[in-house]
C-alpha cells in the first residue's frame, strides 16, 4: 500500500517525530515513516553473486529495480525463516530505494524526540552501534534503527566520499568557526574529516541539536559571537531535539537568526526541502553530497561576512 505521506508529515519544527513500528523476532524496532515510500507484501527475489551476506537481492515490482535487504539477517547474523506474510518496507533516503524485509507492521506512534534516548555505549559494538536510539511507545521499548549506517555499511561506496573533496585539489584554510550537529559518530567523522580536508578547521561538533542549541544560547548575547560560529550544519534526525527544531529556534532568534544554517540530512526530498524552507533553512544537502556542501559553505560564509561588515 502506498503510504499517503501528505497525510502524516508534521508541522514544521515541533520536534516531533512519527516512528512505525515493525517486528523481528518478537522484538520491536522503529523507523521515521518520512523515509518509507511503501509497505508490499514480501516477494520472491533474485539473487545476486558476491553481494554481501544481508542483501537477500533485487526485485522489480514496476519499473524500477530494488535491492532487498533482509534486515533480520542483519540484525541477528543468523538465517531466519522467512514466512508467508512477511512484508518489505520499501525506503527512499540519500536519493536511494532500497526495501528491508520484516515480519510485521504494529502501527506508527507520534513521539517527541526528547523522548528517545541514545541507547548506552556498553550495549553497542564498537563505538557505535545500529540504533538511532531507544523510544517507548504505547507501554514498548522500540529501538529505532539507523538506516543509513545499515546501508553505508553494506554497501560504502553509497555513503560520504573523501575522494569528492580531494578532487578539489589545495585550499586555503579556512578558521571561520563552524558548528555541527550530527547524532552519528560514523557520519561526524567523515563529515570532520573531509571538512578538514577542505581546509576548515574550526569546527565545534555536537552530537544532537539540543547541545548545538544550548551552545549557541549560552554565547548569543556574547558581544563576539561572530568570533565564535559563522554558520551551522544540521542533520535532522536526532535524538533530544531534532535539527528542524533547531534551524527554528535560531531563525526565530533576534540574535542568532543571521547565522546561515545548512540541513545536511539523508531525508532531503521534495516535502523536506519545503519543511526546511518555511523554517528558514539557507541550504538544505543529501548526505552523501559532501563536495556539495563544501561549496555551499564557501558561498555561505563569504555572504555572511558581507551582512555582518553592513
Amino acid at each position: 500500500m502506498e503510504k499517503e505521506k501528505e497525510g502524516i508529515l508534521l508541522e514544521s519544527g515541533t520536534n516531533e517525530i512519527e516512528i512505525m513500528k515493525f517486528t523481528i523476532q518478537g522484538e520491536f524496532y522503529g523507523i521515521n515513516v518520512a523515509k518509507v515510500k511503501e509497505i508490499m507484501m514480501a516477494e520472491r527475489v533474485k539473487a545476486m553473486p558476491h553481494a554481501h551476506p544481508a542483501v537477500e537481492g533485487i526485485f522489480k515490482p514496476r519499473d524500477i529495480l530494488i535491492t532487498v535487504i533482509d534486515l533480520g539477517y542483519y540484525l541477528t547474523n543468523e538465517s531466519l525463516e522467512h514466512g508467508s506474510r512477511d512484508l518489505f518496507i520499501v525506503t527512499n533516503f540519500n536519493k536511494m530505494t532500497v526495501a528491508f524485509r520484516v515480519q510485521s507492521i504494529e502501527g506508527i506512534s507520534r513521539i517527541s524526540w526528547k523522548d528517545i534516548q541514545k541507547p548506552d555505549k556498553t550495549l553497542t559494538h564498537g563505538d557505535e552501534g545500529v540504533a538511532t536510539g531507544i523510544a517507548q511507545c504505547e507501554g514498548e521499548l522500540v529501538t529505532i534503527l539507523d538506516f543509513e549506517k545499515i546501508v553505508a555499511e553494506i554497501a560504502p561506496e553509497t555513503t560520504i566520499q573523501m575522494s569528492e573533496v580531494e578532487q578539489m585539489g589545495d585550499r586555503p584554510l579556512c578558521d571561520r568557526p563552524l558548528v555541527i550537529a550530527e547524532d552519528s559518530i560514523l557520519l561526524q567523522k567523515m563529515i570532520d574529516d573531509s571538512l578538514e580536508r577542505a581546509g576548515f578547521v574550526n569546527v565545534k561538533n555536537f552530537s544532537n541539536g539540543q547541545e548545538a542549541w544550548d551552545y549557541l544560547s549560552s554565547i548569543r548575547n556574547d558581544e563576539d559571537l561572530y568570533e565564535k560560529v559563522n554558520l551551522v550544519i544540521t542533520d535532522i534526525e536526532m535524538p533530544e531535539m531534532d535539527g528542524h527544531r533547531l534551524t527554528k529556534l535560531v531563525k526565530d532568534d533576534a540574535r542568532l537568526k543571521k547565522l546561515p544554517v545548512v540541513i545536511f540530512s539523508s531525508l532531503i526530498n521534495e516535502q523536506m526541502r519545503i519543511k526546511g524552507e518555511e523554517l528558514g533553512a539557507d541550504e538544505q544537502l543529501t548526505k552523501p553530497e559532501i563536495g556539495h556542501l563544501v561549496h555551499v559553505i564557501d558561498r555561505l560564509l563569504e555572504r555572511f561576512a558581507s551582512e555582518i561588515k553592513e
